[in-house]
């Protein structure tokens, strides 16, 4: 699975300025997608032992749909096919409670005294992630075995990335990419007492089984796979509590111009996932976890959707202001701008469609035209240097590698269109400076 959790955030340090495409998937969009869809290819992970025990897992807690079986394709790796054609409003997967991995399952597991008497008390994330490493050290004596066992060893989420990864990463990104890192570092380090405390239910030193490495594993299962549950808050956890990991049904890929409506049933007590658009036959199903760009499902869910409509290239605000410097009144604009959490310079309502003076109008084509030259060399120089160390690296880092690689092919593609379409501006101010030769406004 590529990830399943949608969550919200803010970005009030960059600009987001220039789109792939509009919101909404349109024709091309459509067409590019069943062109790939032709191409795919897939193998039945159906007979894998591993899967064998999920599904016998599955259906010892109610789970009994064959709608959808597990495949590995040739462009996403493990993901769910459809056994039939399923029409619009059809139900993909209803998955019990039963089958859902929350903070209940934790509290009511042998985690619970250890987890109810702690003060201060623990989040519902840490929570999780010490059962799962937990569960992982029992091996086959644990009741979750079968799920834990599919669960992807390592992820390339930017908490896994070597500094070689960060360092070719867009500069909007490294900042965030080094903030995950450091969060995963945090967690680890301020709960060593917590971890300690566990030493009875363990058969080996806590040092041994709570390493970094292993709450690092945990945390990216958590939080690349589990699907949004807003559930009651417990008197003996801290925080917000939306996280539930749902085996089988985290198997479903992401694609951005899918529709589906998801969400938990609380008369049937399932978590359900129904079908917008339908699925032919023998294709692949897909869940859409969000509107995101691809920086951000990079960040989340570690890997980049080819021909993503809603891909955008973000802007560093140091960056803007080296190229538009010439502009006499910049720091009262960034000042002002700031000040009011507004970033968007002169230039970006041209791009727009605002009317402004012709001698403006050229200028801010020209300034947006520079930018998109300055972060075309920045993204050339960057897969420049991943294709040297993706000839020098071991695997779990060319893995990383190509995550990256796909995010800055997929943004120099937009970088190239912007720029051509500023080509086309610029040339159109020069046919119409033939009429108005005194730079009146041109709406």
């Amino acid at each position: 699975m590529q990830g399943v959790r949608a969550r919200f955030d803010t970005d009030e340090n960059i600009n987001r300025v220039m789109r792939g495409q509009g919101r909404r998937a349109g024709r091309v969009a459509r067409k590019r997608r069943r062109k790939r869809e032709t191409n795919v290819r897939s193998v039945s992970l159906c007979h894998q032992p591993q899967y064998v025990r999920l599904m016998k897992f599955l259906h010892q807690r109610g789970f009994t749909s064959t709608l959808l079986q597990p495949h590995s394709f040739t462009d996403t790796g493990r993901g769910l096919q459809a056994q039939k054609t399923i029409k619009s409003g059809q139900l993909l997967i209803s998955l019990p409670e039963s089958c859902l991995l929350t903070t209940s399952t934790v509290l009511d597991s042998y985690l619970e005294l250890y987890i109810k008497r702690w003060k201060p008390r623990l989040s519902p994330l840490l929570v999780l992630c010490v059962f799962l490493v937990c569960e992982r050290h029992r091996g086959e004596d644990s009741d979750w075995f079968p799920y834990i066992d599919v669960l992807p060893t390592t992820y390339t989420c930017p908490a896994y990335f070597a500094d070689d990864v960060m360092s070719v990463l867009p500069i909007s990104v490294q900042g965030r990419a080094l903030e995950q890192r450091e969060a995963v570092l945090q967690i680890h380090s301020c709960n060593q007492d917590f971890f300690r405390s566990l030493q009875p239910i363990l058969t080996q030193p806590v040092e041994e089984v709570l390493t970094y490495e292993a709450l690092r594993w945990a945390w990216c299962s958590v939080n690349t796979r589990s699907v949004f549950m807003n559930r009651p808050s417990s008197h003996f956890l801290s925080g917000q509590d939306v996280y539930a990991l749902a085996p089988f049904l985290d198997l479903l890929n992401h694609q951005p111009d899918i529709q589906v409506s998801a969400g938990f049933d609380d008369g049937r007590r399932c978590y359900e996932v129904r079908s917008v658009s339908g699925i032919l036959r023998y294709r692949q199903a897909f869940i859409n976890y969000g509107s995101h760009d691809n920086q951000r499902l990079l960040l989340e869910y570690g890997f980049v959707a080819p021909g993503n409509p809603h891909s955008v290239v973000y802007v560093d605000k140091d960056l803007l202001c080296e190229v538009v410097r010439d502009d006499g009144s910049l720091d009262q604009k960034i000042k002002f701008l700031t000040e009011n959490n507004f970033l968007h310079p002169q230039w970006k309502a041209v791009l727009l469609g605002q009317a402004v003076c012709a001698e403006r109008e050229r200028w801010s084509i020209q300034a947006a035209q520079n930018l998109c030259q300055r972060l075309l060399q920045q993204t050339h120089t960057a897969l420049e240097k991943i294709s040297l160390l993706l000839q020098q690296c071991d695997q779990p880092i060319r893995e990383q590698l190509a995550a990256v690689k796909s995010l800055r092919e997929e943004e120099r593609c937009i970088l190239g269109s912007c720029r051509e379409v500023l080509q086309g501006g610029l040339t159109r101010q020069d046919d119409l400076s033939l009429f108005h030769p005194d730079g009146g406004t041109v709406s």
